[in-house]
């Protein structure tokens, strides 16, 4: 489920999960979406998020730290994003991973994660969308100026 990243155990070989949110893991598989301990991760009025970036070639910057030169039509840049919302779902794969294989977004090397922000530091779209998800919550595709997102509220 979103929020959650299923692991290796390096000593037994086993798999366990781990609330990305939280950093606490267990061995049976979660059945809900993660959520953090307490909503205090965040400042009062600023939410944590983390996204997943497609960029097309009618993005503001068409470029990214994968690519130097974006092609691809908005409509591949959704289809994209919509296989990679159906594999975090489904299970298949972790947001996280995901992102870091994926995302044109330079917080690819973070997962995804944004960090904490307020209103008026995102691009109205994105804004809209991160603060309407709930925690551990992830979006449906939002279009920005930048691309195509999937967005996962951590806090």
């Amino acid at each position: 489920p979103p929020g959650w990243e299923k692991r290796v155990s390096r000593s037994t070989g086993e798999p366990y999960y781990l609330n990305v949110l939280t950093k606490e893991s267990q061995w049976e598989l979660p059945k809900e979406p993660a959520k953090a301990r307490s909503t205090t991760s965040a400042p009062k009025g600023h939410i944590w998020c983390s996204h997943l970036l497609v960029k097309h070639r009618e993005s503001r910057r068409p470029s990214s730290w994968r690519e130097e030169k974006i092609t691809r039509t908005k409509e591949e840049a959704l289809a994209l994003i919509k296989g990679y919302r159906e594999q975090i779902v489904s299970g298949k794969a972790t947001f996280g991973e995901l992102a870091c294989q994926f995302s044109d977004c330079s917080s690819a090397q973070r997962k995804g994660d944004l960090g904490t922000f307020g209103h008026g530091a995102m691009q109205k779209p994105f804004e809209e969308a991160a603060f309407a998800l709930n925690v551990g919550e992830l979006s449906e595709p939002v279009f920005t100026e930048s691309g195509v997102h999937l967005i996962l509220r951590a806090a």
